[in-house]
């Protein structure tokens, strides 16, 4: 749906024209999974599918909500009675960046919002953080708060933590809002420092495939929380105030001192390598050798599959298939326990690839993969 049908399906709801109409991405993150909760290194580019908001001011304490992608009418909040655990439906994302707007100090008097997007949702590709950062890039530009980029992620990953409840890390957002077509964003959670990465596979005769294998995860279920957990533990246990402080070359004395504590010593495990496996993959594409990541992502699959054990079925069928099949690298991305991975292949052999796949899912009995090329696309910005 493009800016003028949500501008013309937000005047149907509304009877007005909306002040303007804004767009933020879902991300696909290349390496560095689960290391933003442990202020480690990530680096993720922006898709070019979208959540799309046509939004005015309201000056009468009132927010209005509509979303054209879920049955239901408009729903109508009071701003100053928005609270954190309240609601649990698709609200609580946009109603949540209101709340953290507002906790922050800042005078958001309320909104009428229209909403759409084309990032699949489950598929561990943020469509929640760009639903977040399309509604406070509006706020944002509507009530003229004067924040950045990064000043919107760190709002809005307080709303999915406290208001959600989801103990998301800074990642997501930060790359909806911050990313550039063309590039892959190297961000260091820790300081929000960023360095955009040339990143343009079409350039050298490659593509990157997104599998999303059908299988739906969820951030607010337990799994997630006892990684993140667990992984603090770690930290305590090595007197570090993140495990972003166990350096790589310190990764076997530090497994020695966490003794027998063998669930924590394989998160300690992941997070260390994964750290050092982004910087590898920064200094490969910097040196303009793209075709040497993709051992660097296998590596990173076998990791998250056998340390974090956040892989499942679907997700080791399509990395193994695509190997098999001539792809460069491949591995899951985002969250785990379903979503999708990410296959890097030469441009000629993306449809025997796609093929391989999508038969091998058919045999095992598992739902028709989703597969579409991810070309690295710009962060949020205002469409009209």
């Amino acid at each position: 749906m493009g800016a003028q049908q949500v501008r013309d399906g937000f005047e149907e709801l509304y009877g007005t024209a909306p002040e303007g109409v804004w767009a933020a991405p879902g991300r696909v993150n290349l390496i560095g999974e689960h290391t933003d909760y442990n202020d480690g290194f990530v680096m993720p580019f922006a898709l070019p599918h979208t959540a799309v908001a046509a939004v005015s001011r309201r000056t009468d304490g009132v927010l209005r909500l509509h979303s054209a992608d879920v049955e239901g009418g408009v729903v109508e909040l009071r701003v100053d009675e928005l609270a954190p655990g309240a609601d649990r439906n698709w609200t609580a994302y946009p109603s949540g960046v209101l709340w953290a707007l507002r906790e922050a100090g800042h005078a958001v008097t309320g909104a009428d919002i229209h909403l759409t997007s084309t990032v699949p949702s489950g598929a561990g590709l943020s469509s929640s953080a760009a639903l977040e950062i399309v509604v406070a890039l509006a706020l944002n530009d509507l009530f003229s708060l004067g924040l950045r980029g990064w000043q919107l992620a760190r709002l809005c990953q307080r709303a999915e933590n406290v208001y959600v409840g989801a103990p998301v890390g800074i990642m997501d957002q930060t790359a909806s809002a911050c990313c550039e077509a063309g590039h892959a964003l190297f961000l260091d959670t820790r300081d929000l420092s960023q360095r955009q990465i040339p990143f343009d596979l079409a350039a050298e005769g490659m593509r990157l495939l997104v599998v999303d294998t059908q299988v739906e995860h969820s951030h607010s279920e337990g799994e997630y929380g006892k990684r993140r957990a667990g992984c603090e533990k770690g930290a305590d246990l090595l007197g570090v105030d993140a495990l972003r402080d166990v350096p790589y070359a310190d990764l076997d004395a530090a497994l020695a001192r966490l003794g027998d504590e063998e669930e924590v010593r394989r998160l300690v495990r992941h997070i260390v390598t994964e750290n050092e496996r982004v910087e590898r993959v920064v200094s490969l594409l910097e040196a303009g050798e793209t075709r040497a990541i993709g051992p660097v992502l296998v590596e990173g699959h076998a990791s998250l599959r056998d340390d974090f054990r956040i892989s499942c079925p679907e997700l080791d069928l399509v990395v193994d298939t695509a190997l098999a099949s001539g792809a460069l690298g491949a591995r899951m991305t985002g969250g785990g326990f379903g979503g999708s991975a990410i296959v890097l292949a030469e441009e000629p052999d993306v449809d025997a690839i796609t093929k391989a796949v999508t038969e091998a899912f058919a045999t095992a009995g598992f739902t028709t993969p989703r597969v579409f090329e991810a070309v690295p696309s710009s962060g949020a910005h205002r469409l009209d």
